[in-house]
């Protein structure tokens, strides 16, 4: 069914109009507007399809979110292409690769309820793959060279701010309330080192539990806390009775600040290359050469590499484990 109470125009609108504040000051006119107008289409068609299409069951918090998604990386893979030097007239083609990858992606993987880091995790690699594979389809038609094509794919806007927000100083915290990030419920636009609080904010983490916290049963929920040091825990009760505590902290800074909470997890050892290699072996162990050579088509060499490699029970090096383990998942996941 259609994603009921969706107002895809309105927030396509506001997505565009927060995006005119964050456009990099060197650019031209030209530029700014295309950075702006490409965002506006992209999140405007995605929002219409997700809203509009029977055969779509998303709820309108996930719509939103997959609309927040293609915004954001619809900002900075403009920005990453203008700042490329690739002449315009490839823009547009190179666009819409990407905000059909997202757009694909992120369907299947909200379908399959994999977890917000997880789904983070898997768009930005697609994302990636899809605007290196369409760089080298205009270095393979003669319309950029070889040089121009590495120092296009070097490019990385999302990288370059969060390099930026890393180095601003925080800002003392305050108590109570007015901690949590008061924001408009249709945020979630690409920010600027100063848009939103750092996800390594204590705050916003706490906030961020205290999200999950309320989807989870209760008797789990108090387990947990009491493991917690008192004031935080406390600070995470009165988090969770907040009704509007999503749209204060936003789509986007949650899924960020669950990511950084996950990177400082202590790791578990046996997510290794042995761990691919398993994975892998099972997948393969479920079809013939045939039909793997049919299923990975499309892939490029490393990722046939990878799966061909951990079918004779070795692991791919060239591939790091956290990108080899997440192609992994997703081979896993499409079949």
């Amino acid at each position: 069914m259609a994603t009921q109470n969706f107002d895809y125009e309105a927030f396509a609108q506001n997505l565009a109009a927060q995006a005119q504040e964050l456009v990099p000051q060197d650019f031209d006119d030209n530029q700014k507007q295309y950075v702006i107008n490409t965002l506006g289409n992209f999140s405007l068609l995605s929002g219409k399809a997700l809203a509009e299409d029977p055969n779509l069951n998303f709820n309108e918090e996930q719509a939103v979110t997959i609309t927040q998604i293609i915004a954001e990386w619809s900002f900075h893979k403009s920005v990453d292409l203008i700042r490329s030097g690739i002449p315009q007239q490839y823009w547009d083609g190179v666009m819409q690769k990407i905000a059909y990858t997202i757009f694909e992606i992120a369907k299947q993987t909200f379908s399959q309820n994999l977890p917000h880091d997880k789904i983070l995790e898997l768009i930005e690699h697609h994302v990636k793959k899809s605007y290196n594979e369409a760089l080298e389809e205009l270095k393979n038609k003669g319309a950029i060279d070889e040089g121009l094509m590495e120092f296009a794919e070097s490019q990385s806007n999302m990288d370059k701010m969060a390099k930026e927000m890393q180095q601003q100083q925080q800002a003392p915290q305050q108590q109570g309330e007015a901690n949590v990030p008061a924001q408009a419920p249709q945020s979630g636009m690409p920010a600027s080192p100063t848009d939103f609080p750092k996800v390594d904010s204590k705050v916003l983490k706490l906030a961020t539990v205290a999200m999950l916290f309320k989807k989870m049963n209760q008797d789990k929920v108090q387990a947990i806390l009491n493991k917690f040091d008192s004031d935080d825990a406390e600070t995470v009760i009165k988090f969770m009775r907040m009704p509007d505590l999503p749209e204060r902290v936003g789509a986007h800074n949650a899924l960020r600040c669950l990511q950084e909470i996950k990177t400082n997890l202590p790791q578990n050892t046996d997510l290794t290359p042995n761990r691919v290699v398993r994975k892998l072996q099972l997948l393969g162990s479920k079809y013939t050469s045939k039909d793997l050579d049919t299923l990975l088509v499309r892939e490029r060499i490393g990722v046939k590499r990878l799966v061909f490699n951990a079918l004779e029970g070795k692991f791919y090096d060239k591939m790091p484990p956290k990108v080899a383990s997440i192609v992994a998942t997703h081979l896993s996941n499409s079949v």
